[in-house]
């Protein structure tokens, strides 16, 4: 199913409306059209001449299999069809998984993963969830979603069980997870400790599919979700100062334990994010980066609040331009106070002439 999104900014054709307008009021409102559309353009548009299909996984599914020639090879429980492949039927102690047989080299792309997660479990009596990976080793089975636990690279996780089951995060539960293989994703404490944010999200028994992005440019890792099937993307996390490396391998992976779910992966699609480097950028061996993040603190230090997020996580689009607003009306309110005062000055050294 093809999904685009247009950008939505629009221009104002220069009529005899638009000059009455206060000049400080088309500021605003371009400050406004920007942010708009800078969100509205984080989600690509799905334009086929990006589209990466050697890292794509779409139906018929044909590139599947186990020959020399298939771009995408499965293991464990993992079942192929026409329609989807599925990772784990709803049954108890399952694991499965897919992976990309080709390295990806690009440095600046998007992933679109349209999945489904059903079953016959009611009230948390589901799991255990699954997860997208973009590592440096491929078909390592462990305990992580069917996945080595010490994995080098990039994991987003789509936890459906809540095994600690703290108070303060609902779950189905999103979160993202940067490693360069020397701290091990801690399955009972559903990886708190080295998250870098997350949200949760209702996304089982959907009469729908649901939709995932990643998109990893410029150092900057975002996710967003649509669980609507309305094209309405939502940001989940959004986090600068990632390092990852070329030349690692895609792969989804699903695990049940005494609890079970259907988890379906409909299509996995890698679009090309055309972006600019620095020279000192392109001279780099980018498969020689360790996967890394830059914070101010260590994951192990961050601290939950109310709303399930962490503090350490980046301003938000909608932030960032509240904070250009006030700044913005800050400076107009100077100019009109400064312009009164000067204007009352000049009528106080007129009085004495």
């Amino acid at each position: 199913m093809a999904r685009e999104r247009s950008p939505a900014l629009w221009l104002l054709p220069q009529t005899s409306v638009t000059h009455k307008i206060p000049v400080c009021h088309r500021i605003l409102l371009l400050l406004w059209l920007l942010h708009f559309s800078s969100v509205y353009s984080d989600i690509t548009d799905g334009n086929a001449e990006h589209l990466k299909r050697e890292h794509s996984l779409i139906k018929p599914y044909q590139g599947v299999g186990t020959s020399p020639s298939s771009q995408w090879d499965f293991w464990g429980s993992t079942l192929v069809t026409s329609q989807y492949v599925r990772l784990t039927p709803d049954e108890r102690s399952k694991q499965g998984s897919i992976w990309n047989t080709v390295p990806c080299h690009l440095k600046d792309w998007e992933m679109h993963v349209q999945f489904k997660i059903h079953g016959s479990g009611k009230n948390l009596l589901h799991g255990d969830g699954f997860a997208i990976w973009y590592t440096k080793d491929r078909l390592h089975t462990g305990t992580v979603f069917g996945s080595s636990a010490n994995f080098q690279g990039l994991a987003i996780f789509i936890d459906t069980y809540p095994n600690d089951e703290a108070p303060d995060r609902s779950f189905p539960y999103i979160s993202a997870m940067v490693n360069n293989g020397s701290l091990p994703y801690d399955h009972g404490k559903d990886g708190r400790s080295t998250e870098l944010g997350g949200c949760s999200v209702e996304i089982r028994n959907k009469d729908h599919d649901t939709y995932l992005a990643i998109r990893y440019s410029k150092g900057r890792l975002t996710i967003m979700i649509d669980v609507d099937d309305r094209n309405d993307w939502k940001e989940c996390i959004d986090f600068g100062g990632v390092r990852l490396p070329t030349g690692y391998y895609f792969g989804a992976s699903a695990a049940t334990g005494d609890l079970s779910d259907n988890h379906d992966i409909i299509s996995m699609k890698m679009y090309q994010l055309m972006v600019e480097h620095s020279p000192e950028e392109d001279s780099q061996d980018w498969t020689k980066i360790e996967p890394s993040v830059s914070l101010l603190k260590s994951p192990k230090d961050n601290i939950d609040d109310p709303t399930g997020n962490f503090r350490s996580t980046p301003l938000t689009g909608w932030k960032v331009f509240l904070l250009l607003l006030c700044a913005l009306l800050g400076i107009v309110v100077c100019g009109v106070v400064g312009a009164v005062v000067f204007q009352k000055r000049q009528e106080r050294n007129k009085r004495f002439y």
